[in-house]
C-alpha cells in the first residue's frame, strides 16, 4: 500500500525541534496515521492511547517479528536506511513472539532480578561522582556529553562485567545505533562486536554479572541469542535512561513548580522523572509490531506487513486523556503487554540516583542558554544539549556522597524560589 503524501516527518532538523507539531499533524488524521520515519521509509504511527493499548495487548493480530515487514522484503527499504538498525529482525526477545518470546524473557527477567537494587544506587552513585568530579571545578559543563550520555551505560558496563578498554566502544556503538543517523549501522555493528568479545570472555571466566547469568540460564540460549539479548539490554537501558536524566533535571530546573521545592528531595525527583515518562517520554516512538493479515484499528485501515510504531510521545499527551495526574503510573513509556519494558525499576533506580547525586553536589545550579531542541531521529526524545553553571568547587574540595536527599544547593532569593542570572 502506498501511503498517502505529504505526511508528516518524524526525523530532521523541524522533527527535533518542534516534534508536537508533527504529533498533531498525526492525530489531526486519526488515532493511527502515516508517516515517514526516514528517507523513503514510512509507517503507521499511532498518537491515540486506547488504539495503543490495543495493539500492543492483542497478539492475535500483531506479531513483533519483523521479517513480516513486507516494504523490507521487497527491496523497498534503502539497504543503508539509520532505521534498520533498531527495526530489522534479530534473534532476540524484541522481535519474538508467543514461546519463543516466553522464553527469552524468562531469561531477562530472571537475569534483571539478580540485580541487588541497593548495590545499583551504589554503582550509579560512584559513577556520578566520578564524572561530576572532571567538571566540578569548571562552574559549567555540558550534561548530555560529560554527564547523561555517559553515566547509565558505565554503570550497565559494571552489569554486564566489561573490561574496561571495551567502555569507550561501547559508547560510540549505541549511541551511534539508536540516533538514527548515518552512523546508525556501524554503531550496531560496534556494539555487538564489544558485545561477543564479552561473552567469549565470560563463557570461559564466568562472574556475577548478566552476561554470566545470561550464559548460564535454564533457557540455554545460544551465543547467537545471548548476544542479541544484551544488544537489547544495552540499547534499552541505557540511551532512554540518559534521555530521562536530562529530561528530568531540564524540568526541575527550569519549571517554578519544582524549582521551589528541590529541597523536598526524593520525593521532588520521583515526581518530575514520572512527569517526564507522560510528557517527554524517552523513547517517543518505537514498539514496531506488524499486522499479521489486513485489519483495521479504530476506524483506520492497517495493510499486513506494514510497520506500525506507537508514539509513547504522543500518547502520553493525548487530548483524549482525562488530567491523571503525573503521580498515575497508566502511561506507556514503558510500553504494555507482554513486551512491557522489563527493567523499568532498574532504569528508575539509575536516572533518580543520577539526579540526586548532582543536585547534591553542585552548587547554585543552573541551566544555560539552548537545549530547547532534541536529537534528531524517530525513535527516542533527548535533549541535543543541556548546559549548566554552577559555583565552581574549590580545587582543594572533594565529592563525597550525601544522604539520599536529592536536596538541591540552588542559590535561593529570601521568597524560596530559585535566583534566575542570565543565560550562558
Amino acid at each position: 500500500m502506498t501511503p498517502p503524501a505529504p505526511v508528516p516527518r518524524l526525523f530532521g532538523p523541524s522533527f527535533a525541534a518542534r516534534p508536537d507539531d508533527a504529533y498533531d499533524l498525526l492525530r489531526a488524521a486519526g488515532p493511527v496515521a502515516w508517516a515517514e520515519i526516514a528517507d523513503g521509509v514510512h509507517a503507521l504511527v499511532v498518537t491515540g492511547r486506547r488504539a495503543a493499548v490495543d495493539v500492543v495487548t492483542d497478539t492475535d493480530t500483531y506479531s513483533k517479528d519483523s521479517r513480516l515487514w513486507e516494504a523490507l522484503q521487497q527491496g523497498r527499504v534503502p539497504a543503508d536506511s539509520p532505521v534498520l538498525a533498531l527495526m530489522a529482525y534479530r534473534p532476540s526477545l524484541l522481535y519474538a513472539d508467543g514461546e519463543r518470546h516466553a522464553r527469552l524473557r524468562r531469561a531477562m527477567d530472571d537475569c534483571l532480578r539478580r540485580i541487588n537494587m541497593h548495590e545499583l544506587r551504589e554503582i550509579t552513585r560512584r559513577h556520578a561522582l566520578r564524572l561530576i568530579d572532571d567538571f566540578a571545578g569548571e562552574g559549567r559543563a555540558e550534561l548530555m556529553s560529560q554527564y547523561a550520555d555517559m553515566l547509565p551505560l558505565l554503570v550497565f558496563t559494571d552489569l554486564l562485567g566489561c573490561p574496561p578498554e571495551l567502555v569507550e566502544r561501547m559508547v560510540t556503538g549505541c549511541q551511534g545505533m539508536i540516533n538514527a543517523g548515518p552512523e546508525a549501522a556501524q554503531g550496531a555493528a560496534d556494539l555487538a562486536q564489544c558485545l561477543a568479545e564479552i561473552i567469549a570472555m565470560k563463557d570461559g571466566s564466568p562472574g556475577r554479572d548478566c552476561t554470566s547469568w545470561m550464559l548460564a540460564h535454564p533457557a540455554r540460549l545460544t551465543h547467537e541469542e545471548t548476544l542479541h539479548q544484551l544488544v537489547v539490554l544495552v540499547g534499552a537501558g541505557t540511551i532512554p535512561t540518559s534521555a530521562w536524566i536530562a529530561s528530568g533535571l531540564r524540568l526541575l530546573l527550569s519549571d517554578d513548580h519544582y524549582a521551589g521545592d528541590l529541597t523536598a528531595g526524593a520525593v521532588t525527583v520521583r515526581r518530575a522523572l514520572e512527569q517526564v515518562l507522560w510528557t517527554q517520554s524517552p523513547m517517543a516512538n518505537f514498539s514496531v509490531h506488524f499486522a499479521r493479515h489486513d485489519t483495521a484499528l479504530h476506524g483506520v485501515p492497517v495493510p499486513r506487513g506494514v510497520p506500525i510504531l506507537i508514539s509513547h510521545a504522543a500518547t502520553g499527551t493525548d487530548p483524549a486523556l482525562p488530567p491523571l495526574g503525573y503521580d498515575n503510573r497508566s502511561h506507556l513509556a514503558w510500553s504494555a503487554g507482554p513486551h512491557r519494558c522489563p527493567a523499568d525499576s532498574q532504569a528508575a533506580a539509575i536516572a533518580q540516583t543520577a539526579i540526586e547525586t548532582l543536585l547534591d553536589q553542585l552548587w547554585d545550579l543552573e541551566l544555560g542558554a539552548g537545549g530547547g531542541a532534541n536529537r534528531p531521529g524517530p525513535f527516542h526524545q533527548c535533549p541535543a544539549t543541556l548546559a549548566i553553571r554552577f559555583r565552581p568547587r574549590p580545587a582543594d574540595a572533594s565529592l563525597t556522597p550525601t544522604a539520599s536527599t536529592g536536596g538541591s544547593r540552588v542559590q535561593r532569593t529570601p521568597d524560596s524560589r530559585p535566583h534566575r542570572k542570565a543565560p550562558l
